[in-house]
C-alpha cells in the first residue's frame, strides 16, 4: 500500500513540473521571437508629465538640491525646481531661497518618471492677526472727560 501511494504522488509531482516546465517555455517563445526579427521602432514617446497641485507648509527647502518638501492633505509632497520654476509672492517675484520652513505655499507641479518638477510656487501672505480686546485698549488711550454734573434735584418739602 505504501508502494502505491508512493507511485502516485511520484506521478502527480512529475506532471505538475512537466505543466510549469511548458508554461514557462511556451512564455519564453515569444519573446525570443520578437529578438529574432529586429524592427526599426522610433523611441516610444515618455508618458505624459501628470500636472499636480499641492497647497500646505513648507516642511524643508533645500537650495543646493533645488528641493522643496511641503506637507500637505494627502502627506508630503517633495519638488525639485529648474530653471522654468516661477517663484511668486501676490504679484512680487521671489527666488526658491526666499522660501523658508513654515511658509504657507501653493505648488503646481508635474509628475513624470517617478519625480515631481514644480512649474510655480506660490507663497500666501499670512493672515492678518486679530486683535484682542487688551490689545485694543492698550492700542488706544483711554481719554474720558467728565461728564457734566448733573443738577441736584431738590428733596421735596416733606
Amino acid at each position: 500500500m505504501k508502494k502505491a501511494i508512493a507511485i502516485v504522488l511520484s506521478l502527480v509531482l512529475m506532471f505538475a513540473f512537466t505543466a510549469v516546465t511548458f508554461a514557462a517555455e511556451k512564455a519564453a517563445a515569444p519573446a525570443e521571437k520578437k529578438e529574432a526579427a529586429p524592427v526599426k521602432k522610433e523611441a516610444a514617446p515618455a508618458k505624459k508629465a501628470a500636472k499636480k497641485q499641492v497647497t500646505g507648509e513648507v516642511t524643508a527647502v533645500d537650495a543646493k538640491a533645488n528641493t522643496l518638501t511641503v506637507k500637505g492633505k494627502k502627506g508630503d509632497v517633495t519638488v525639485s525646481t529648474n530653471d522654468k520654476t516661477t517663484v511668486v509672492a501676490g504679484k512680487d517675484k521671489k527666488t526658491l531661497a526666499d522660501v523658508k520652513a513654515g511658509d504657507k505655499v501653493t505648488v503646481k507641479y508635474t509628475e513624470a518618471d517617478g519625480k515631481n518638477t514644480a512649474t510655480k510656487v506660490e507663497i500666501m501672505a499670512a493672515p492678518a492677526k486679530k486683535e484682542t480686546k487688551a490689545e485694543k485698549k492698550a492700542a488706544t488711550p483711554e481719554k474720558k472727560e467728565a461728564a457734566p454734573a448733573a443738577p441736584a434735584k431738590k428733596a421735596a418739602g416733606y
